[in-house]
């Protein structure tokens, strides 16, 4: 919605232009940027939670409380806000 119409069509065709290896680095920056950003603001919120703790909270916030319950039955599943 911020962006001209000009400037989409640039990117669009940035896109296009790029291999299939160059598009998957940028996607998997960007990806990392993401998980760095949620765990960041896990810490934030939560700053006593142990790193496996904030990690768990990172499964429960990506995958879902039904999933990170199923795949860590030994542990409590925190609750998110």
């Amino acid at each position: 919605m911020d962006t001209s119409s000009a400037i989409e069509q640039m990117q669009v065709a940035a896109w296009r232009e790029m291999s299939p290896e160059k598009k998957t680095a940028v996607i998997r920056g960007m990806t990392q940027a993401v998980l760095s950003l949620a765990l960041a603001g896990i810490r934030e919120h939560h700053p006593d939670a142990s790193p496996d703790g904030q990690r768990l909270r990172l499964t429960v916030l990506l995958r879902g409380r039904e999933l990170a319950t199923r795949a860590f039955p030994a542990v409590a599943v925190p609750q998110l806000e």
